[in-house]
């Protein structure tokens, strides 16, 4: 075969990869006005490469409101950078025991640049829908974001703290801080309807063997059945569980 010249390239590669880059810096579904301001490619050009990426899995389209988020397909290319998929594989029969033992949807996230993201849900009682599904970003003041702020590297979550924390009041920035310690104590994190109304979250992280944080397993439902401390039946259920997932991966507990 012969060798690529350096230099010689595709340009209407470029051109789709430009657009895809763009919708996931903003971290937000995006209007076809929204993309075309921000690339200024024509509208029967984009349209074109929006169709394309769509039928392709790398965009997804809601049908509903039409805006377009990143797809499945980049999602699964994604996991299979980082090794993710082999997670999910072995944290997959735990998944299914607290679905069964909560009876509410059970999400795992892990991280991306644009803060964490759910690579994973499981609920079997689909008369209840949280809306939230694969490849949504999880907010800050989430359960699931604030195991994140606890556990990630610093410099790993610097940008999205800081980018979070202007749509958040102040006083509430100092109370996710003072929590962050308390949820690196009791490795548990608790969230009372943080995005949706009478909707709560609980999250355990899930850590190696070099005390990393693989991602996050969250319990979602009805605030009713979502424990808001650890004095609780299902948090203590959790914690011991979550000693049980990431020591799968190694990850050793302290002994006081």
């Amino acid at each position: 075969m012969e060798a690529i010249k350096k230099g010689t390239t595709i340009q209407s590669l470029q051109i789709g990869m430009g657009i895809i880059d763009i919708i996931a810096k903003q971290g937000r579904p995006l209007r076809f006005s929204d993309i075309q301001d921000l690339t200024q490619i024509t509208k029967s050009n984009l349209y074109k490469y929006l169709n394309t990426f769509t039928q392709l899995g790398l965009l997804y389209r809601h049908m509903d409101t039409g805006e377009y988020v990143l797809g499945s397909k980049l999602i699964e290319y994604g996991m299979a950078a980082v090794d993710q998929e082999n997670v999910i594989d072995r944290i997959s029969p735990f998944l299914h025991e607290i679905n069964e033992k909560s009876s509410s949807t059970v999400l795992f996230s892990s991280w991306t640049d644009n803060g964490p993201m759910i690579v994973r849900d499981l609920n079997n009682n689909r008369g209840f829908n949280i809306g939230a599904q694969i490849g949504t970003l999880l907010p800050i003041r989430s359960a699931t974001g604030k195991v994140f702020m606890a556990f990630m590297d610093e410099h790993m979550v610097r940008e999205w703290k800081a980018k979070e924390f202007m749509q958040i009041p102040t006083e509430k920035v100092s109370q996710l801080e003072d929590e962050c310690g308390l949820i690196r104590e009791k490795e548990i994190a608790f969230a009372r309807e943080p995005l949706v109304s009478s909707v709560s979250s609980v999250s355990i992280p899930v850590l190696n063997y070099k005390k990393k944080l693989l991602g996050a397993v969250t319990v979602v439902g009805f605030s009713e059945f979502i424990p808001q401390n650890e004095n609780n039946d299902l948090s203590h259920y959790l914690i011991e569980i979550s000693k049980e997932i990431s020591a799968s991966f190694g990850y050793m507990t302290e002994v006081n």
